[in-house]
């Protein structure tokens, strides 16, 4: 129990640094026209993007973990917290800084894992019937076609959209993950979840670089953590047999998954490893530090700042 939530918890930090590396490949990449893969080859050309791959699969190595003895409700929490991570590295290494409503969203983050820790169940790898693991497959098909529709769209509900669905394809990773129950070779080949797993992380994967690239991070961020958390939590609780320590830690086990939900949510405009910075400037030019021009002042009276 205690190695799953340690595994848990370091799933997290890779994610919530993998986050920094791969905005910034993923920005400095052309964006395509619609759900474009050729997005993923050009961005695995800037090093900080392959970096962040390489964090995402450690962190999926201990999510793996976490899920063999977590439900997914808490497993699924504690992969949004990553973005707590992400704020709080961006303080002393992009020079961000957190208002006293994101400390507090951090805080409320801390807690609500606490109380996931003192009052989850174990769990183990869940034997489900086959049409499930179908079911899982036929999902990923689903979340392709949607993609591939949200894509065509004009911003700001290009971004959004293809943000809620990455965060169902992690939902359905990991959903995909807690049924494979017999890791043998021979079983694996033959387990439907296996190929669920695969091509929708694969298929994840491009739609959070594409929604990446949109520039709508907050809304993005939020809608990620919407999608990976309430339903793949719902439907571990009602197919999966997830559940809490049995007794009062049931309420607790709630307050902690919304505690969790809403900091990270609180703090998504931590997404892309920066606050929201408004517009983009042009090469060269850096943000109009100058003061607007007073009533009595032409555009060019600005007063010039003073040490």
């Amino acid at each position: 129990m205690l190695v799953s939530l340690l595994a848990a918890l370091a799933a997290a930090v890779c994610y919530g640094v993998a986050t920094v590396l791969q905005a910034l490949g993923a920005r400095a990449t052309a964006a395509g026209k619609g759900l474009d893969p050729r997005v993923l080859g050009r961005a695995l050309a800037q090093w900080p993007f392959v970096v962040g791959l390489g964090l995402d699969l450690a962190g999926y190595a201990f999510q793996f973990v976490a899920l063999r003895g977590l439900p997914i409700f808490a497993v699924e929490a504690a992969q949004a917290a990553n973005l707590a991570v992400t704020a709080v590295l961006a303080v002393p290494v992009l020079g961000a800084r957190l208002h006293s409503r994101e400390w507090g969203a951090v805080a409320a983050v801390c807690a609500g894992l606490a109380l996931l820790g003192i009052s989850a169940g174990h769990e183990g790898p869940a034997h489900t019937h086959a049409t499930f693991r179908w079911a899982l497959l036929g999902c990923v098909a689903l979340l392709g076609a949607a993609g591939w529709w949200c894509a065509r769209l004009g911003e700001p509900w290009r971004s959004r959209l293809l943000g809620l669905l990455s965060g169902l394809g992690f939902g359905l990773v990991a959903l995909a993950t807690r049924v494979l129950t017999d890791l043998s070779f021979g079983s694996l080949v033959r387990n439907p979840a296996l190929y669920a797993l695969l091509v929708g992380g694969a298929l994840t994967f491009l739609l959070y670089t594409v929604a990446l690239q949109g520039g709508a991070v907050t809304s993005v961020a939020a809608a990620l953590v919407v999608g990976e958390t309430v339903l793949p939590a719902g439907v571990g609780i009602a197919f999966l047999g997830d559940h809490s320590c049995p007794g009062p830690f049931g309420p607790l086990a709630l307050t902690g998954f919304v505690l969790a939900v809403a900091g990270a949510i609180a703090l998504s405009r931590f997404g892309e490893g920066t606050p929201d910075q408004g517009p983009k400037q042009g090469p060269g030019q850096g943000p109009d530090r100058r003061p607007s021009p007073g009533p009595d002042q032409g555009p060019n009276q600005a007063k010039p700042d003073t040490c």
